[in-house]
């Protein structure tokens, strides 16, 4: 299906590479209960490419995710995307940007349970002011994308795990954001339901040069990816 456009101020990613990278994370630390969980992280990520980042459990996949997104603030270090200091915002600015250039794929899910399938994938652009008939069209294109046209109208309760994690990723990509962080997103899926979620991850990150950070410990999920780092200790190195 052809894309739908949606509003021209919304975040565009350039064409062609840019030489300043859309993600930077800079010397990032972070604790819990005084434990280091991450310890001194550095990376970057250009517009369009996609990083696996693999990992035992608790080795802080899921930490660093959540700081790159501002999900949660880190002990020291920087976080800049499209070279905004996270770090340098309120949190009402804050959720602002979050709303506006981020899409994020939760492991749970995290469906409004009172809001339909279609209500939760139209809610990201109703919250970036996209016009009611450009956000019919670009919610109708991704029911038919995800296979859930016919489930519309159900709430959240009334669907199986792996059609939630498809309205899940539906609403992720939905405002077209310019960076998609995914926490295990096949970790509930059978293998075609799985196949299909990185098919729709890849292509959104291919044609909106989408650049995507992975959490997964499948290597089908990272086979999509085109760089592929490991978490050990806090640190990040080549996956072997």
């Amino acid at each position: 299906m052809p894309a739908v456009s949606t509003r021209s101020d919304l975040p565009a990613v350039a064409a062609s590479p840019s030489p300043d990278p859309l993600l930077e994370v800079r010397a990032l630390h972070h604790t819990y209960n005084s434990e280091p969980v991450l310890r001194g992280i550095d990376l970057t990520l250009g517009a369009g490419e996609r990083l696996a980042l693999t990992g035992p459990s608790g080795s802080g996949k899921t930490t660093l995710l959540n700081c790159i997104g501002g999900i949660d603030r880190p002990r020291a270090g920087e976080v800049f995307i499209h070279g905004q200091h996270l770090g340098g915002l309120n949190p009402e600015a804050l959720a602002r940007f979050r709303r506006r250039h981020l899409g994020t794929v939760f492991q749970l899910f995290h469906l409004l349970p009172t809001l339909t399938v279609r209500e939760n994938i139209e809610l990201p652009l109703i919250l970036t002011r996209v016009s009611g008939s450009l956000r019919e069209a670009r919610v109708d294109e991704l029911l038919d994308r995800v296979g859930l046209r016919h489930r519309a109208n159900a709430l959240p309760g009334e669907i199986s795990g792996g059609e939630r994690q498809r309205a899940a990723v539906a609403r992720a990509v939905a405002h077209r954001p310019s960076l998609l962080l995914a926490d295990e997103p096949t970790g509930s899926l059978d293998q075609t339901n799985g196949a299909e979620i990185l098919r729709l991850l890849a292509e959104v990150s291919r044609e909106n040069r989408a650049a995507l950070v992975l959490v997964t410990h499948s290597d089908e999920a990272a086979a999509i990816c085109t760089r592929r780092l490991r978490l050990l200790d806090g640190r990040l190195t080549d996956a072997a």
